[in-house]
């Protein structure tokens, strides 16, 4: 019975990729077909019917090559999984209503072709399930990690002067990357002075100063001063309102006086040239 299938799908390729294409651009996510040209889509799908078709005819290790390689490229597109799953189902239903059409299924056979196409479609949904799921994971993963880096990166500015710049929530994973990234930059970078600003952090409460405050005590215990800058007003009231204690540390309200204090620390001073306007 695959090679009755394997025989209907050659003679009708073409026209089951276009009817494919046309059901499935009906059911595609707007913003997943917004993001790709007419042109990348129309390859990706016609890569897919590939995919489904070679599933009857090839070995299991060259299906799942053939898989793992279309699941990257997917993920990338941003197909999501249900658009997939759905586009085995369509094109499932495309061949099973074309060849009741061509009479290529008779009373005779009817049984025997919707028991081949079960063990045709279910593994090979599984498959593509197992394996979209991995390479997500693993894409997602992969974001994640370097999201963390960007999030409390140590930017040198003047010699022996750094600073971290901080935007968004902190919790205690955030905490613990930013521990991380200031003790392996104050080595690296050889600073003096680090800066932890915070004007783009939204909310400054216990835990948040709780987590600042170890990170100012390990900048120190490994040579370097830290100083906190870009406290807002409503920051500055929500700390003391918590009766946190930060005067272990300097504090200036903005970046800019922060890198002038800091200047100071090191021995330097920003001047203005005679002549300049």
């Amino acid at each position: 019975m695959e090679n009755l299938i394997i025989k209907f799908i050659g003679s009708r390729k073409d026209q089951l990729v276009n009817d494919w294409k046309e059901k499935m651009k009906n059911e595609a996510d707007e913003r997943a077909l917004r993001l790709v040209s007419d042109q990348v889509f129309s390859g990706a799908s016609n890569e897919f019917v590939e995919m489904i078709i070679s599933n009857l005819k090839e070995t299991k290790e060259q299906f799942n090559n053939r898989l793992n390689d279309f699941s990257e490229k997917v993920v990338r597109l941003g197909w999501p999984l249900h658009f997939v799953t759905e586009g085995l189902r369509t094109f499932s239903k495309l061949v099973w209503e074309g060849m009741q059409e061509e009479k290529y299924i008779t009373e005779e056979n009817q049984m025997d072709v919707i028991y081949t196409f079960e063990r045709w479609m279910t593994p090979l949904q599984n498959d593509v399930v197992d394996i979209y799921s991995r390479t997500w994971e693993r894409t997602v993963s992969l974001q994640k990690i370097a999201l963390q880096e960007l999030s409390a990166p140590l930017i040198p500015v003047f010699e022996g002067i750094t600073v971290m710049p901080l935007v968004g929530t902190i919790d205690t994973e955030r905490a613990k990357q930013i521990m991380e990234n200031l003790l392996t930059g104050v080595v690296k970078h050889r600073s003096e002075v680090v800066l932890i600003d915070i004007t783009g952090v939204p909310v400054v409460d216990t835990m948040v100063a709780h987590h600042i405050i170890q990170a100012a005590e390990a900048v120190r215990l490994v040579g370097a001063k830290c100083m906190l800058v870009g406290i807002r007003p409503e920051i500055a009231q929500t700390i003391v309102n918590l009766g946190i204690n930060l005067t272990q540390f300097t504090t200036k309200n903005t970046l800019k006086k922060g890198i002038e204090a800091a200047l100071e620390l090191t021995n330097r001073k920003i001047v203005k040239v005679e002549g300049t306007k």
